[in-house]
């Protein structure tokens, strides 16, 4: 008998609604096929245009609904997720704009030149998407990483279907949205079934390995994503798995940051580390500060903030059991201090801190490792440097993140000292390069990467901005067609006005 899938509120730990029962294999399959047939009602970019801005309609005029089951399911609160719905309707449409342009066609066309050595044939290029694909769901983004999130807006401005995996710590929010994408696709004369959505770990298996499955987007853990990864590389037919796994998301402050603006600093910090009780990819998991008094000067302040920060609730008690057990094991670490403790504020909530070490114990493998690994929850590491040599040492250490941040003095950033070689170390490390900011907030923007090296992410692809739509395309090169074959995106003439790259020159179409 399938197991029942259960809505839980994570404030008191109780199931509130039974939202649907775990998806079996043959459910699977039935979802999968019947989004591959309707893959044709998604030739049309005009169509798919309609259908995004259909979607993000029905979700603005809903707002008040979803927004309340959201909360009761993840308790992220009402300010934040109608923050977020703003930011998925928004997506929605830009993901439109983007399908009526084409210039993410990338359509490109050389005429035959016999007088070439070697000869060029007539060569006219383009990008086709690539079929089904199977959309991981994130438990802290119940909107903009979920079931009508970034991953399946960029699918369908691709022209894909979607499969969604729906994740247990929201249902019913998932079978809330999934009910009105497939209105919209009703509105716009397009089948329901291009969306479909199962529910359970053992679906979620089904369907990474199912033949009809051409590509995946995924956002989660390390250890989720990566087994995932593996699955799609041990097809008969590989695939490409786009993940989002675990960062670290490192932060580097100057002496001279550290001198001038060390309060700042520290203020900008605590925001940053406790937004949405510390549950965000970006969140800076490790901060080099300066030793000395300009060092000490900034965790006297951070011990402030961080301090006035309210307890929160975790999204669910694994992660809360997992966020507890993992502060006080680094905690337990020889030499680490604990200016705020971070854990158990009551039954349910957490309450946020930050602890200290010499960054000499980390320049070297041992049981310090601990503190380079992302703890999820409202918890940093401020690591002491003493030097230019020891903060390099520990950067050479990292692993690929989502995103680095680099606070300088105000001479630095004019470009005096060595702030352009810091700059460059941190470009290795990260996908995202922050400078006197804070990394938390990712905007969905056409100049947006949110990726980086493994294990960050498992492709050079972008899950957020209108990039992301690359993910779900593959080129096709047409050689010596006829023009009554070719698609009409790669005829002379460009019948549908098209940004295209002709002979070697841009032309902007309409």
């Amino acid at each position: 008998m399938a197991a029942a899938v259960w809505s839980v509120d994570p404030r008191t730990g109780r199931e509130r609604e039974q939202v649907a029962v775990e998806a079996s294999g043959a459910e699977v399959d039935q979802a999968v096929r019947a989004a591959h047939a309707a893959r044709s009602a998604l030739a049309d970019r005009e169509v798919r245009a309609a259908l995004l801005r259909a979607a993000a309609d029905r979700l603005d005029g809903a707002r008040a609904h979803l927004v309340e089951a959201a909360d009761a399911e993840t308790a992220l609160g009402p300010v934040r997720l109608d923050g977020e719905l703003t930011r998925t309707t928004g997506q929605l449409r830009s993901f439109a704009a983007l399908a009526e342009e084409g210039a993410f066609l990338d359509a490109r066309i050389d005429h035959a030149d016999p007088a070439a050595v070697p000869p060029v044939p007539d060569l006219r290029r383009m990008r086709i998407p690539l079929g089904v694909v199977a959309v991981y769901a994130a438990g802290n983004f119940p909107f903009a990483f979920s079931a009508p999130g970034g991953d399946t807006a960029s699918a369908l401005a691709a022209g894909c279907p979607v499969v969604i995996k729906a994740h247990p710590d929201h249902p019913a929010t998932s079978e809330l949205t999934l009910a009105l994408l497939r209105r919209a696709a009703a509105d716009t004369g397009v089948p329901p079934e291009c969306l479909g959505l199962v529910h359970g770990f053992d679906a979620g298996v089904a369907l990474i390995g199912h033949p009809l499955v051409t590509a995946a987007g995924f956002t989660g853990s390390v250890r989720g994503g990566r087994a995932l990864f593996d699955a799609a590389a041990a097809r008969p037919v590989p695939i490409p798995f786009h993940g989002e796994l675990g960062s670290l998301n490192p932060v580097l402050v100057t002496p001279g940051a550290a001198a001038e603006r060390a309060e700042e600093v520290a203020r900008g910090l605590a925001a940053s580390v406790t937004l949405g009780t510390g549950q965000f990819c970006v969140k800076p998991g490790l901060v080099l500060v300066p030793a000395g008094e300009a060092g000490d000067r900034l965790v006297t302040a951070l011990t402030a903030a961080v301090s006035d920060t309210e307890a929160g609730v975790l999204l669910d008690t694994r992660i809360r059991d997992a966020f507890l057990a993992g502060v006080g094991e680094r905690a337990a670490l020889d030499g680490v201090e604990s200016p705020v403790t971070p854990g158990a504020a009551g039954e349910h909530t957490v309450a946020a801190g930050f602890l200290t070490v010499a960054a000499g114990r980390l320049a070297a493998p041992g049981p310090h490792d601990l503190l380079l690994e992302e703890c999820f929850g409202p918890v940093t590491v401020l690591a002491r440097y003493a030097g230019p040599a020891e903060a390099g040492e520990l950067l050479a250490r990292l692993p690929g993140n989502l995103t680095a941040t680099l606070h300088l003095s105000g001479a630095e950033e004019r470009g005096e000292g060595g702030a352009a070689a810091l700059l460059e170390r941190l470009t290795r490390l990260a996908g995202r390069v922050v400078v006197g900011g804070w990394p938390t907030g990712v905007a969905v923007a056409d100049a947006q990467h949110h990726g980086g090296p493994y294990p960050a992410a498992t492709s050079t692809a972008t899950s957020v901005g209108t990039a992301a739509v690359e993910r779900w395309l593959r080129p096709v090169a047409y050689q010596t067609t006829p023009q009554a074959l070719l698609p009409p995106e790669l005829r002379d003439g460009n019948p549908l006005g098209l940004p295209r790259h002709v002979d070697g020159r841009a032309e902007n179409g309409a």
